[in-house]
């Protein structure tokens, strides 16, 4: 089983940035049915940034050092709800491994549980509320109940629970954020933030198949 490096995450960034600018358009469209309809934009901003700080990348940041400089470019540059909650993500998942230029599988999952418990502690959002945390949730027990000997197959399991989340959220009723103020009128609209979480933490499932 091979581990991640600090390469890997650079790698899975960099996808990250290119994913955000594919999907801008249709995040901003997701965002001005329920929200201020800014997420695509935000995120694009955001990630553009991020790039600049990995293209000046030193030789000796290690993996907590590298998910600190992206969870801070993206809480600095990112408007909105999102820039805080995907910032603290990345920042509390890389303070789980300090020191470290790798970092196992089961590590890899203790850091993502760091990061969303971090979204849950910030937004005071549950399962059901519909936000970013119905992909999150759901996607995260799948993954730490997925066999550890097949990584790949786990976080593919993960991606594909994530989705899923993203879709269950369509016929719920907002009870946090901008969305809130909508009442019945959020229901039958995805949540932005589910649909820009499963598809940017894709990209480590992107990130290992590209390994091999």
């Amino acid at each position: 089983m091979a581990d991640f490096d600090r390469d890997y995450f650079v790698a899975v960034f960099r996808r990250m940035a290119a994913t955000a600018e594919e999907n801008r358009d249709e995040w901003t469209r997701l965002d001005g049915a329920i929200g201020d309809g800014d997420h695509g934009i935000n995120l694009s901003i955001g990630f553009r940034a991020v790039v600049k700080q990995l293209d000046a990348l030193p030789d000796d940041t290690d993996v907590a050092g590298l998910f600190k400089l992206v969870g801070m470019t993206l809480l600095r540059k990112v408007g909105g709800a999102s820039g805080p909650l995907y910032g603290s993500f990345f920042m509390k998942a890389g303070a789980e491994v300090p020191g470290q230029a790798q970092v196992s599988f089961d590590e890899l999952r203790r850091m993502l549980r760091a990061g969303v418990t971090s979204i849950q502690q910030r937004g005071k959002a549950e399962l059901g509320d519909k936000t970013m945390l119905d992909s999150l949730l759901p996607g995260l027990d799948v993954l730490e109940a997925a066999d550890a000997d097949d990584p790949r197959a786990a976080l593919a399991a993960f991606v594909e629970r994530m989705r899923q989340g993203s879709d269950e959220t369509i016929p719920l009723r907002a009870r946090k954020g901008r969305a809130m103020r909508l009442g019945d009128r959020s229901i039958g609209h995805r949540d932005p933030g589910s649909q820009s979480s499963w598809q940017l933490l894709n990209c480590l499932l992107e990130g290992d198949r590209a390994r091999s």
